[in-house]
């Protein structure tokens, strides 16, 4: 089939890649000439396991295409995904659509034939509503239906999900469109993948609910590990111990510094505005939220702890920036926080991170960056893990405890164990033990 992404962002991106590996004809649009550029010659923004040879391979097969120019792309499509940002609107925190409906607006003008215009973007309950009055308002005589599509990807593992999803969402009343969408994702179909259809709004709050179900439980786990910490409990084992009941499932049990990243801070901070417009009450997502954001800056009182209650005039090594290892994405992520209250207190902060360096840079200032982990360690008066990536599982602390003015790890990842570090001559404080 012929698809269209509109947005060659992160979402846009994997999954114009993976609809192309699957066999259909696929052009990514968007409005900036540079990435369109980069793209069109595999050149990747963003850092995802596998997508640049996933987009450089069907780059050269010929399925998959770039483009600045929409309505040429539109043309002929028998179907259009709707994948730009809807960041929080800033003031008020309700999602911004603008983009969503100046896209819905140029893709409604140049449609010829039936067309499936389809929001992959994370939109609140009733924006479809709004997508389809403004289609019939734009170009009264279009054939068109709309659907709500929500992904489900995760940052580092997102082409694994689009291929081998949990499940497909398709929110639509028209039998002709779901007849299409089976036909876009027959592959993942035929592989036996769950497909539910359901109208248009319960499809788009299921999406909010997913996360803000998944942020509950980070957070809830977090608190447990406060109180693990006063009542000299361990929170890993607390966790293995819920996670085995089948029930509550041990995934997003892993205590640390709260959540961030591109969809869990602003996605429940925009269903919680929803609820509101419509004064109903989400008690308990809008104590995730003010807990989520109290907990950042409770890691930083952590990390001075450790240096016996002063950072002021020390060097504390942050190990990890990103919100979660295998991406590059800075946003609303833990370290951001962290940094700024080790600063405020007068910490001299050095930071390496595999990937997240270069876009750290626009989100804190006066951080020293290093080119790895014995390079920032040296002379610290604190090491600490803030992202899990592989590559900090296995240091070497006899070369720390060598290297760094004053030996203390503070790990608030879990990565290591008491005993295992203690050895060696440090002092360890972990998270929940």
């Amino acid at each position: 089939m012929r698809l269209v992404m509109v947005g060659s962002g992160y979402v846009g991106l994997v999954s114009g890649a993976c609809f192309a590996d699957f066999g259909h004809y696929v052009i990514c649009v968007d409005k900036v000439p540079e990435k369109i550029e980069a793209l069109s010659n595999a050149r990747i923004p963003i850092f995802e396991p596998g997508l640049a040879d996933l987009v450089k391979n069907n780059l050269n097969a010929g399925r998959l295409h770039f483009s600045l120019d929409l309505a040429g792309a539109v043309k002929d499509a028998d179907a259009v995904f709707v994948a730009v940002g809807t960041p929080a609107r800033r003031g008020d925190g309700h999602a911004d659509l603008g983009y969503v409906y100046a896209a819905v607006e140029e893709v409604a003008k140049a449609s010829t034939g039936y067309t499936v215009i389809v929001t992959k973007s994370t939109v609140p309950v009733g924006t479809g509503d709004e997508v389809e009055r403004i289609v019939r308002s734009v170009n009264p005589d279009a054939d068109i239906d709309v659907v709500s599509n929500p992904e489900f990807l995760r940052e580092g593992a997102a082409i694994a999900d689009f291929k081998r999803p949990d499940r497909i969402v398709i929110g639509t009343e028209s039998d002709r469109a779901s007849e299409v969408m089976r036909e876009i994702y027959r592959p993942l179909y035929l592989n036996e993948a769950p497909f539910l259809r359901c109208d248009r709004r319960t499809s788009e709050l299921i999406k909010y609910a997913s996360n803000a179900f998944l942020a509950m439980k980070i957070s809830f786990i977090n608190e447990m590990a406060d109180l693990c910490e006063k009542v000299g409990a361990d929170v890993q084992k607390v966790a293995k111990g819920i996670g085995l009941d089948k029930r509550i499932g041990d995934k997003f049990l892993h205590a640390g510094p709260g959540y961030g990243g591109s969809c869990f801070p602003k996605d429940t901070l925009a269903l919680v505005k929803t609820a509101q417009d419509h004064e109903t009450s989400l008690s308990l997502i809008e104590a995730t939220v003010t807990f989520n954001d109290k907990r950042k800056r409770a890691m930083a009182r952590k990390v001075i702890a450790a240096c016996d209650g002063n950072v002021r005039g020390k060097k504390v090594a942050v190990l990890g920036l990103t919100f979660k290892p295998n991406t590059d994405d800075m946003r609303e992520a833990p370290s951001i926080s962290i940094i700024q209250a080790l600063q405020d207190n007068g910490a001299d902060v050095f930071a390496f991170d595999p990937e997240g360096m270069e876009a750290a840079r626009s989100h804190v200032e006066g951080v020293t960056y290093g080119k790895g982990v014995y390079d920032i360690a040296t002379d610290a008066h604190a090491l600490v893990i803030v992202t899990e990536w592989d590559v900090f599982r296995a240091l070497d602390f006899g070369r720390l405890k060598q290297i760094m003015a004053s030996p203390v790890i503070v790990d608030l990842r879990n990565v290591y164990n008491e005993p295992e570090v203690s050895r060696f001559g440090f002092r360890y404080v972990g998270i929940g033990r």
